[in-house]
């Protein structure tokens, strides 16, 4: 008998945090009948009895623990199956392209500045290499 009633009240405490986490995982939102404040005082004053009432009147619907949705769905598997993971590396690759190309242009043109410079070729007010016009002399 008495190993009876210890086995029925470890079942009872069992159910009962069952119960009292379920209802603190539940959003405040989604809690019906009571607010979810209301609903963990009957759970713990009221051990089986306010775990029975949470369950047939309180506990969301299960409409509400539907299967979440393709938007809200945490992305799972390889990360080249993720469109917005292929378009971001396809953007980083084509500014990447395009730094390196303005980097060999700025190389290029300081390549032909300092060739320039090295041929003594006059230059105007803003540094620009000017031609040379024959001078007359009367």
């Amino acid at each position: 008998m008495v190993r009876n009633f210890i086995f029925m009240a470890l079942v009872a405490l069992a159910v009962t945090i069952y119960a009292l986490i379920e209802c603190v995982r539940t959003r405040p939102s989604d809690v019906r009948s009571l607010p979810k404040a209301g609903w963990i005082a009957a759970i713990v004053l009221l051990p089986l009895i306010g775990a029975g009432l949470w369950f047939w009147l309180g506990r969301p619907s299960s409409s509400t623990y539907a299967q979440p949705t393709q938007a809200n769905r945490p992305a799972t598997g390889a990360p080249d199956d993720d469109p917005e993971f292929l378009r971001n590396l396809e953007t980083q690759r084509r500014n990447k392209a395009r730094e390196d190309e303005l980097r060999r242009k700025e190389a290029e043109l300081e390549a032909r500045e300092r060739k320039l410079r090295e041929e003594g070729k006059p230059r105007d007010e803003g540094g620009n290499p000017t031609e040379e016009t024959p001078r007359h002399t009367p």
